[in-house]
């Protein structure tokens, strides 16, 4: 089975591109910045750099809404290909075919984390919203809005 499954920020904006002929079909390149779970000693990276495409409707999806720096979860499978260069070198590619793409944070959250902020700047979560509930004033005497 190959299947692959990423959560991460988006490097750049997408780089979309059409095919030729009478339907004409959307491809989206993009790089995600996806975290490591632990750091080896001695490697500066604490990411991988993974290249995706996304064809068609998920294409279009990318041009429309995809941004840099916007948190996103994918799943598809790893496809490899390679290619001659202009200087008659052979390339090799490992790509992610994107077959599902989706927001992996709000949209507020988004434009706080692709402000340029980097990870340790961000407030944690419990210091921006106190423990996560919202404050009920004491004497209330209707009812909550919720069964």
């Amino acid at each position: 089975m190959n299947k692959v499954i990423l959560i991460g920020r988006l490097t750049r904006d997408p780089e979309i591109r059409y095919s030729q002929g009478e339907q004409s079909t959307a491809i989206a390149r993009y790089t995600l910045a996806v975290d490591r779970r632990f750091r080896r000693d001695g490697d500066t990276s604490t990411a991988d750099f993974i290249g995706c495409v996304a064809f068609g409707r998920q294409g279009e999806f990318a041009e429309k809404y995809l941004r840099k720096g916007i948190k996103i979860a994918i799943t598809g499978r790893i496809q490899t290909g390679s290619y001659t260069n202009k200087d008659g070198q052979k390339v090799y590619t490992t790509d992610v075919v994107v077959e599902e793409q989706e927001f992996a944070e709000s949209k507020t959250a988004s434009e706080q984390n692709s402000g340029g902020f980097m990870a340790a700047d961000r407030p944690s979560p419990t210091a921006a919203a106190g423990d996560g509930f919202m404050n009920i004033p004491d004497g209330i005497d209707e009812e909550l809005p919720f069964n």
